[in-house]
């Protein structure tokens, strides 16, 4: 194996604290909320997922790219992340399926990534003093600059970045000849979404952020979806409304994160922005319906206010993250409407929540009854 020797890269918090690394290979700076995953596995699905617009993922998994990528194994038309951090690149890859090598792949869409970090350190940092901005560098920019640089980077507190996930046009998934018709509100959305509602014998049309509820509405959907997707839900008026109009119609609705965040923020109850997100595939939910726990996937940096939830006398609180008590899913006690802050999509799981897909099919069969 040919020996690289590999430059000198750093990363740079906003409060000033320095962690330096290895160069892969792409040289540049970049800039966003540094966050980090806890997933073992997924990392493909993590880097193309369009929630993590805006954001340097830190991996906690000690190896990233040992097993190449995989065309069927993105949630996106691409990379979403702004930047990667980890501790072991491999430049290497072993897997029947796998189709190039991680490092090909980022070089085709130019991501800045730094390794040989140390990610524990950097993590449990980013445990004690929260999610804050931070850059990204393999170019060897001084330091004074990338401070100077870090100042204008917006925060991610009322910051709107559905508008650069979401298609710019509508598009249609699945068959066209199934037996129920969705519409989706593309706020950022990810594939696997699609690829469940399809599995259901659902054909979707997805329309663009800022799409008005006569677009939705003129598909003559069986039900209506809001999607995941990136930033601050609080910017998101238009999307507010879309989720006011379905509900004054009483037609099937489902949230997902983003989505889930829209329905509150259209009925009154306020969101804000964690100390530190949960994103990962193992965080504990228990269903307060069934009394069952759930081990599912997990990527937001924003949440519903559970007290302004358990005041409202429209909804009820439905899953509870286990870990913080945070609100992780929600219902109407008078609409046909129920959302959830995980992703029951999981790819490559964990699976556990996927009845949710059913509970929407069922909810779309009663109100068609």
């Amino acid at each position: 194996m040919k020996y690289i020797n590999r430059t000198q890269a750093v990363l740079l918090l906003k409060d000033g604290t320095i962690f330096y690394g290895k160069s892969i290979g792409i040289e540049g700076t970049t800039f966003g909320e540094v966050a980090f995953n806890t997933g073992t596995t997924g990392y493909q699905e993590i880097f193309t997922d369009p929630s993590y617009f805006g954001q340097i993922m830190v991996t906690t998994n000690a190896h990233i790219g040992n097993y190449g990528v995989n065309d069927e194994e993105v949630e996106s038309n691409g990379v979403k992340i702004s930047g990667l951090v980890c501790k072991n690149f491999s430049f290497n890859y072993s897997r029947d399926k796998g189709t190039e090598s991680l490092f090909d792949y980022f070089q085709k869409q130019n991501l800045i990534v730094i390794s040989d970090v140390d990610t524990r350190a950097l993590v449990s940092y980013i445990r004690d003093n929260g999610a804050m901005n931070a850059i990204i560098s393999t170019d060897n920019t001084p330091i004074e600059e990338l401070k100077k640089r870090l100042v204008d980077v917006p925060d991610m507190h009322g910051l709107e970045l559905a508008s650069k996930v979401s298609t710019k046009e509508p598009y249609f998934f699945g068959n066209e000849n199934a037996k129920y018709k969705v519409s989706a509100l593309d706020l950022g959305i990810k594939t696997n979404i699609l690829r469940n509602l399809a599995k259901r014998d659902c054909y979707i049309k997805v329309f663009p952020f800022d799409a008005t509820f006569s677009d939705l509405e003129s598909f003559n959907p069986d039900g209506y979806f809001l999607s995941n997707g990136p930033g601050d839900p609080e910017p998101l008026e238009s999307a507010q409304q879309v989720a006011r109009e379905i509900l004054a119609k009483n037609k099937p609705l489902f949230g997902i994160c983003l989505g889930h965040q829209v329905i509150a923020l259209a009925n009154g109850i306020n969101t804000y922005k964690m100390f530190n997100g949960h994103r990962g595939i193992n965080h504990p939910v228990k269903n307060l319906i069934t009394g069952k726990g759930e081990i599912t996937s997990q990527n937001h940096g924003f949440a519903v206010v559970k007290e302004d939830l358990e005041k409202h006398p429209d909804f009820e609180l439905t899953h509870e993250h286990l870990n913080d008590g945070t609100v992780a899913g929600m219902r109407m006690k008078n609409k046909n409407c129920f959302s959830v802050q995980y992703h029951p999509e999981a790819s490559p799981g964990p699976h556990d929540s996927s009845y949710l897909f059913d509970q929407f099919i069922e909810n779309i069969e009663s109100s068609l009854n």
